[in-house]
């Protein structure tokens, strides 16, 4: 869709030389149309279940909207400007209404349609992408010489694709429950935005080396193998991962006790992993404002700063983190504190007392030195380790 600030509603022509106001989200060939290809439009109408009928234009005005409005909710999504060829059909009539209503109703501003409409944009194209890339390619080598990937791919994309819709319906559900749980367990209205979380990175050490020596078919394996432990680790033990960078993966925990755990099993795992290399992880602990799913601020600033400047197959915190733990009663204020009630215990014990029962203590952090961090001044990082059962 082209956005043209003269059409703003059902009695409007469309502009003969559409012009582009605001640049989508991705680098495309703005002039290129849509694929006359016959099997690729057998695909799109079996994807999308209905068949090209409208301009950009004609779709705005029968869904009662401007072509500004429409233009800037189909750029939100991630779509390229299609100028004026009939490539829309009635679904995206339908999304243009339900989108539209939504504002119309006052159950969203205009500037939160649009949020709406790029995070949900942002995330299916990536699962899209993966799906395709990952997924699918796999599964459609030709049975037989001379057939095309799309002959291939058209009656498998027909049996998945009800499956796949379910299951997507099913995982969204389940991911919206949980980050309402979280908002309703929220202090104040003030925590929905701006939340106290442990946030960590872990960054496997010289990728970049790896890069020059690895196939490109090993170090996607690599990278899949990294993302896919993480991945797991982090929700299995109660946290979120935000987002994956190849080499990196940035996490967020509710609580320090939650984060801990998450690094070392993470260090723990590639340790074990004979054909990963060494990893690091950094973690701080304090305000964080969340926004579309991803996670700012300096304790992430800080987070990444510590991932940094930390020894190999290692976890660093910051001091608010070290607190946190502290006061969790998971870590020891210092281990010459545990020591002194062991030995308070003992004496106890070989008195004939009842000893007090002696804390369980998780973890043990030992103070690194001071450094100057680029930004954020000196911090002074704790080195976090299990603490050895007796």
């Amino acid at each position: 869709m082209t956005v043209d600030d003269t059409t703003s509603g059902a009695g409007a022509q469309p502009p003969s030389e559409p012009s582009v106001h605001a640049t989508p989200h991705h680098e495309v060939d703005h002039t290129a149309e849509p694929t006359d290809d016959p099997l690729a439009i057998r695909l799109e109408q079996l994807i999308l279940g209905a068949d090209r009928r409208y301009t950009p234009f004609q779709a705005a005005r029968t869904a009662g909207v401007s072509m500004d409005l429409a233009s800037r909710f189909w750029r939100a999504m991630g779509f390229a400007d299609i100028g004026q060829a009939k490539a829309l059909t009635e679904a995206d009539v339908l999304a243009l209404r339900r989108l539209a209503g939504l504002v119309e109703a006052g159950l969203l501003s205009e500037p939160m349609a649009i949020q709406v409409a790029r995070s949900t944009g942002q995330t299916t194209a990536r699962l899209a992408e993966w799906q395709i890339d990952s997924f699918l390619e796999g599964l459609t080598e030709p049975p037989e010489p001379g057939m095309t990937r799309t002959e291939v791919t058209y009656p498998l994309v027909e049996l998945l694709l009800p499956e796949l819709q379910e299951f997507l319906v099913y995982v969204w559900r389940r991911q919206l429950a949980a980050a309402t749980g979280r908002v309703v367990q929220a202090a104040d209205d003030e925590e929905m935005v701006d939340r106290r979380l442990a946030v960590g990175f872990a960054d496997l050490v010289g990728f970049t080396r790896l890069t020059r020596r690895l196939e490109e078919e090993e170090l996607g394996e690599l990278v899949e193998a990294f993302e896919t432990t993480s991945a797991d680790l982090v929700a299995a033990h109660g946290g979120r991962l935000i987002k994956t960078l190849g080499d990196e993966v940035l996490f967020a925990a509710d609580d320090a006790g939650t984060a801990a755990e998450i690094a070392l099993r993470l260090i723990e795992a590639m340790t074990h992993d004979e054909t990963m290399p060494a990893l690091r992880v950094g973690i701080a602990f304090g305000t964080v404002t969340t926004r579309m799913g991803d996670v700012f601020g300096t304790t992430v600033n800080l987070a990444s700063r510590l991932t940094s400047i930390a020894p190999k197959d290692a976890v660093l915190v910051d001091g608010a983190f070290a607190e946190e733990l502290t006061r969790t009663g998971d870590a020891p204020a210092s281990e010459a504190q545990a020591a002194q009630e062991a030995a308070v215990a003992e004496k106890e014990r070989r008195e004939g007392m009842e000893p007090a029962a002696l804390p369980t203590y998780r973890y043990g952090l030992q103070p690194m030195w001071q450094r100057p961090v680029r930004g954020l001044g000196v911090v002074e990082p704790w080195l976090l380790a299990r603490r050895a059962t007796s």
